[in-house]
């Protein structure tokens, strides 16, 4: 179907969530809906709360810029502006960006007449956000327990939390997730190199189609999980490493907070190593 009259098949009215027809139209190759006007306000102000915390900071470095969230001794309260409250107010508006893209993700699915895959995807990344600011410092008690704005500040964080439960790496979950990162990679690189070496023969080769696509890994490792399968399992593999990432860090501290070596003594305390 040529792009013309694909776009004239779906850019039709309805498929909305709220707000109806208001915003139900497009700019360009752009479609809007009322959540992409939510997008675009929380975006905005965000933007501009963070270029005034650089300008309270003193540097426009953005490996520099720290928006740092409240002091523990605020706990779950609000904070002055200059003391937190700025980081508060940023965060409001990043999930309320992030949640309106996966609501317009939904809108856009609607109007397509296909599944909701696409923002239930998206939403497992919006899920490992919320974790890290909200839920695990509603856990601990305190909103300073979330992790700072900033590229140094941020790594930083990173580094101290890991320190912090001493080997961070041994945490069970961490473990997992970092698994389910690793083989994502893999996988949809041996897809990605499979479909290149078939589009791409050498000089005087025929193109070669998605059966020689499963042969190959037929004659490769005795099983082709085919095509569609294959987009599938990369779904699958990506949701479950941000899932298993989120539950990493919310275990950590709410629910363990001595340091991970310790948390494997169970391990080493089974009986089949007596002896």
């Amino acid at each position: 179907m040529a792009m013309l009259s694909f776009e004239r098949k779906y850019r039709v009215r309805g498929g909305t969530l709220i707000g109806g027809d208001l915003f139900d139209f497009w700019i360009g190759p752009f479609w809007i809906g009322f959540f992409g006007v939510t997008c675009a306000f929380f975006t905005l102000v965000g933007v501009v709360l963070i270029g005034m915390g650089a300008a309270w900071q003193g540097t426009w470095n953005p490996w520099l810029i720290n928006i740092a969230p409240p002091d523990l001794s605020y706990g779950l309260r609000l904070a002055p502006m200059r003391e937190g409250g700025l980081w508060q107010a940023i965060t409001i508006c990043a999930i309320g960006a992030f949640v309106s893209w996966a609501l317009r993700q939904a809108e856009i699915s609607r109007k397509l007449g296909m599944g909701y895959h696409i923002p239930i995807a998206y939403g497992v990344a919006v899920f490992a956000y919320i974790t890290l600011v909200v839920i695990r410092p509603v856990l601990m008690g305190a909103w300073g327990h979330a992790f700072p704005y900033g590229i140094w500040s941020h790594l930083d964080w990173v580094s101290n939390v890991g320190y912090q439960y001493l080997h961070f790496h041994y945490n069970p979950a961490h473990m997992i997730a970092v698994s389910f990162f690793f083989t994502t990679v893999l996988a949809l690189s041996l897809h990605g190199a499979l479909v290149l070496s078939a589009l791409n023969p050498p000089p005087g080769e025929p193109v070669k189609t998605a059966e020689h696509e499963n042969t190959f890994f037929r004659d490769f490792i005795g099983y082709s999980i085919g095509t569609l399968g294959i987009h599938r399992l990369g779904l699958f593999l990506a949701l479950s490493a941000g899932f298993w990432s989120a539950v990493c860090i919310v275990i950590s501290g709410p629910f363990w907070t001595r340091g991970w070596p310790e948390w494997w003594s169970w391990w080493l305390n089974l009986p089949v190593w007596r002896g």
